[in-house]
């Protein structure tokens, strides 16, 4: 990643060489690199786009069929805007190219491309979709078993586009895909019947409620087919009389055991399984009340899955969709949302109906299983399933697991939980230890339980205050110079949360002002943007409490400001929060900070550049000080003015309600664009 500004130039070259292998390599190149290198390689979509789009017109056709897949990795993250010069030729010249050619893979690369771009496009795809959806219509009723790949591209293409354009725009095709989709599950094609799934996902997402009419039909089909069993044990081959036989030290107590059996799996299965879960978890999510009747022979069978299923991908996939099981009920018995206050966990103010406190606490016993699972993915997903109960539901939702989810939250933190003693004793045998610290599994689980913690402080509240000792430290030991740089950046992001939610005042001389400090000299451009982003909240939550530290934070906070506009985006994320701290400081306490200092280099550092999320703290800051008529900042017209026309400017990424208030603030001040 920290390479593509070398390696693009290089790559585009090859992409535009004589040789035609040359060209198909590099487009290859090119979507590996856009696959595997998100988000980084979007800022590279003007010097991109055009080079592939250019491409789909090679006279060779693998180069075409090779440029539809860069097209498909390339599009999927792209925002509308980034997609819109060549939105109109892009679709039309994929288009072309289904209607022109037979080759199969072409064909399916250029409906996996125009799916991706359907993606990136959203709405602005709307006046393509009828077109496009004749064209899928052609595809999706092939019946030769050796074109259901391009018949399942169809079937996806036609639900991404549903994503893309929404309810309204595609109701008129919502009969037709699902009738197809349907017939695909009557054929033995499991990857039909993978494709179908993600249709029911994609479309129970879009159609809401008016999906519920296609539940009977689907719902008792996906229970079956996540019940069902796609490995089979196989005796294992003889080996008594082959020539390694003598090899062979088992005995026929190894027999008795079940030794001499291999397990047999259909991947193919195991996909559609997944898949299924996958569905039925949207549809339990969007379908509404009309999914209540389904609730428990689906919890059923979910939770079979999560505690005896062999793999772990079906775990996950289990994870993710048991928080869903309880949107239905919410819808049914709350109108659609819990009434619930931070912190109040008083039985006698239980908003929860007897039905939502069943299916809640159903489903965080099972989550709370998966959190002590020995795959370190399968763990994460559970940590994010109980935050967003937890925060769907309320303080209620823990009355009587607080303590076992604490416990196995606490464990994991501090590296006792079975996933992680796993690894350490098989690091023990190895030689080393911890060395797993680097792995990306290790560094996903580990985010998710640093969101779990942020996500008690959010529902406990002031409750949480007695364990907060513990978790800080926890939590803290991550931060450590020694540590990976993932584990660094996620204990300042983490601890600054905490800092937002609760009175952290207790801790500020002994963890919190040290662990910032070291945090702002970091190396790494996201440890000190947590670090700046931390040092603001503790200011403005903590008040008067650490105004004699101001010093010490703003001299530490200075060197973000000398960052340049036009470097990275992790490094301009950091200076934006470090203008964001300031301004919390300013607001905070505006005697403690010398604006005569410190008004100058902020104003230059404005606009923000990536975190636009601290538009609305920055902004309000400058705006409270011009309404004191503040005479550091006045001194500052000409740069005041720069700054607040350039947040007013029609391509500015400034939240309009934002905007609106510059706006006037300039007219008093005479400033006309």
């Amino acid at each position: 990643r920290e390479h593509l500004t070398d390696l693009i130039p290089h790559v585009l070259a090859a992409a535009g060489d004589a040789d035609a292998q040359v060209r198909e390599c590099a487009c290859f190149a090119l979507g590996q690199i856009s696959e595997h290198c998100q988000p980084e390689i979007l800022g590279y979509s003007n010097q991109i786009l055009p080079i592939v789009f250019s491409l789909l017109d090679d006279a060779t056709m693998s180069v075409q069929a090779t440029s539809c897949y860069v097209l498909e990795m390339f599009c999927e993250r792209l925002e509308p805007e980034a997609v819109r010069p060549l939105l109109d030729p892009l679709v039309r010249k994929l288009a072309a190219m289904l209607e022109a050619t037979t080759k199969r893979a072409v064909q399916e690369m250029a409906v996996a491309a125009l799916a991706a771009t359907a993606v990136a496009a959203e709405a602005e795809f709307t006046p393509y979709i009828g077109g496009i959806a004749t064209l899928m219509n052609k595809f999706m009723g092939l019946q030769e078993e050796h074109l259901y790949s391009l018949r399942g591209r169809a079937l996806e293409c036609m639900g991404h586009m549903a994503i893309a354009v929404g309810k309204q725009t595609f109701r008129p095709y919502f009969t037709g895909t699902m009738q197809c989709a349907c017939e695909g599950l009557a054929t033995e094609s499991t990857d039909l019947h993978e494709f179908a799934y993600a249709v029911f996902a994609n479309l129970s997402k879009v159609m809401g409620e008016e999906f519920a009419p296609v539940l009977p039909e689907l719902v008792p089909h996906l229970v079956k087919v996540i019940g069902a069993n796609e490995g089979h044990m196989e005796k294992a081959e003889d080996t008594e009389n082959s020539q390694f036989g003598s090899l062979d030290d088992s005995d026929d107590e190894d027999d008795e055991n079940g030794a001499g059996y291999v397990l047999h799996v259909r991947t193919a299965l195991l996909e559609a399984k997944k898949g299924a879960i996958t569905a039925i978890g949207e549809m339990g999510l969007h379908s509404g009340s009309a999914f209540v009747p389904y609730l428990e022979q689906v919890m059923e069978v979910l939770c079979e899955a999560g505690r005896t299923h062999w793999h772990p991908i079906i775990k996950c996939e289990v994870a993710e969709a048991l928080p869903s099981m309880i949107t239905p009920s919410i819808i049914a018995y709350h109108n659609g949302e819990v009434n619930w206050q931070k912190g109040d966990a008083n039985p006698d103010n239980n908003p929860l109906s007897q039905h939502t406190s069943g299916i809640t606490a159903a489903v965080l016993t099972e989550l709370v299983e998966l959190m002590q699972e020995e795959e370190k993915e399968t763990v994460g997903k559970a940590c994010e399933g109980i935050q967003s109960v937890i925060e769907l539901v309320g303080p209620h939702a823990l009355s009587d697991k607080a303590p076992e989810i604490l416990k196995c939250t606490h464990d994991l933190l501090i590296r006792k939980a079975p996933c992680q003693e796993i690894d350490d004793a098989f690091e023990q045998v190895a030689g080393g230890l911890g060395e797993d610290d680097d792995d990306n599994d290790h560094e996903v689980m580990m985010t998710a339980v640093c969101d779990l913690v942020a996500g008690f402080t959010r529902v406990m509240g002031i409750h949480f205050i007695q364990y907060l000792p513990d978790f800080l430290t926890a939590i803290l030991a991550y931060a450590k110079s020694s540590r990976p740089v993932s584990d660094r950046s996620m204990a300042m992001g983490c601890v600054s949360e905490l800092a937002q939610e609760m009175d952290v005042s207790s801790f500020w001389e002994s963890q919190y002002k040290p662990a910032i400090l070291q945090g702002l000299a970091d190396p790494d451009d996201n440890v000190r943007r947590n670090a700046a982003f931390g040092c603001g909240v503790c200011c403005e939550k903590l008040g008067d409490k650490v105004v004699q530290d101001y010093p010490t934070l703003l001299q530490a906070l200075s060197p973000l400001f000398s960052i340049k506009a036009t470097n990275t985006e992790s490094t301009a994320a950091c200076r934006d929060n470090g203008v964001a701290a300031v301004s919390r400081m300013i607001m905070a306490s505006t005697q403690n900070v010398p604006l005569a200092q410190v008004l100058a280099p902020l104003l230059q550092a404005l606009p923000l550049q990536t975190d636009m999320t601290e538009n609305e703290t920055v902004y309000t800051c400058l705006l409270g000080l011009l309404q004191m008529n503040q005479p550091d900042l006045l001194s500052q017209s000409v740069e005041l003015k720069r700054v607040f026309l350039e947040a007013t400017a029609d391509n500015s990424r400034v939240a309009n309600e934002i905007k609106e208030k510059l706006k006037l603030a300039s007219e008093s001040m005479g400033w006309v664009a």
